[in-house]
């Protein structure tokens, strides 16, 4: 009798790539990094600066310390308005991404889980409202907003950024791939109604992609300037991306160094944002829901 064996595959012992492409990986990787830090870093070093003096020097290091004079001079100038453009930047965005995010989780969810007539047409619909660039809708939601009296009004800013074409095929997405059908046919047979399923089941699987959702939209309404500017002409409605851009215009009302001041302080909610969410960012969170 003769005796069959069957040999084990060969592991690889060292990786697939190459030293060459792993350097120039690397290396693109760091120029990448040097160019969105590089800003971020003079503006760290040029608002620490005695004020007057953000633009002197090579403005790569620093020179003197004057950080919480500079934010005094920034909280009193124009009556405190930079912290009321604040205030606002945080209400727009707060309220805008959280309705968002979960606008964005009901439909993708229903776009994955549900069949109903016209679905596939639906999410060709999606697919192509990502590929529009939203500047294009400005000024038609202006015009629009011009005959229902909205101008002057938060709700000029918040109605139009609670719609996220790339949150609901992102959350479409993760939905289909992370929520199995059994853990929903099991909640279905206890008894349990579609809503409920969805916030106690559907909302805690989907947990990453809503988190990701969220920080895209709060990012992108924090940074949107173009739709503010025309339809908030009150400077105590305006974020703070359009006030501190009106500052910058008017070199001799204000003095240059508080935009830079005022440049930095607007940064940090963002890092706060980034830094409270980034635990939720976890992979294998559906790790053993289907036994």
């Amino acid at each position: 009798m003769i005796a069959v064996t069957a040999e084990k595959p060969l592991i690889r012992s060292r990786r697939d790539t190459s030293p060459a492409s792993r350097g120039t990986v690397m290396a693109l990787l760091g120029l990448s990094a040097f160019y969105f830090l590089f800003p971020l870093w003079w503006l760290l070093v040029s608002a620490t600066k005695p004020f007057g003096e953000q633009f002197s020097g090579t403005g790569l290091w620093f020179d003197g310390w004057g950080l919480f004079d500079n934010i005094a001079r920034l909280s009193s100038q124009d009556g405190g308005i930079f912290w009321r453009w604040m205030l606002n930047s945080v209400l727009y965005c707060g309220v805008g991404a959280l309705l968002g995010t979960a606008f964005s989780a009901l439909t993708g969810y229903a776009l994955a889980k549900y069949d109903f007539p016209g679905r596939g047409a639906l999410f060709g619909v999606v697919l192509a409202a990502v590929l529009v660039p939203k500047v294009l809708f400005t000024l038609p939601l202006y015009l629009m907003f011009s005959e229902v009296h909205l101008i002057d009004n938060p709700l000029a800013v918040l109605l139009p950024s609670v719609v996220s074409p790339f949150g609901v095929y992102l959350s479409r997405v993760f939905a289909a791939q992370s929520v199995p059908d059994e853990v929903l046919e099991a909640g279905r047979l206890d008894g349990a109604g579609e809503f409920r399923i969805f916030g106690a089941i559907g909302v805690r699987m989907m947990l990453p992609a809503l988190v990701t959702i969220f920080l895209f939209q709060f990012v992108e309404i924090w940074n949107n300037y173009l739709l503010p500017v025309m339809v908030l002409g009150d400077d105590r409605l305006q974020p703070v991306t359009v006030g501190l851009a009106g500052w910058n215009a008017s070199h001799v009302a204000v003095p240059p160094p508080l935009v830079v001041v005022g440049s930095l302080v607007s940064v940090v909610p963002l890092l706060i944002a980034f830094l409270a969410l980034q635990r939720f960012w976890r992979a294998g969170m559906t790790a053993g829901a289907v036994k």
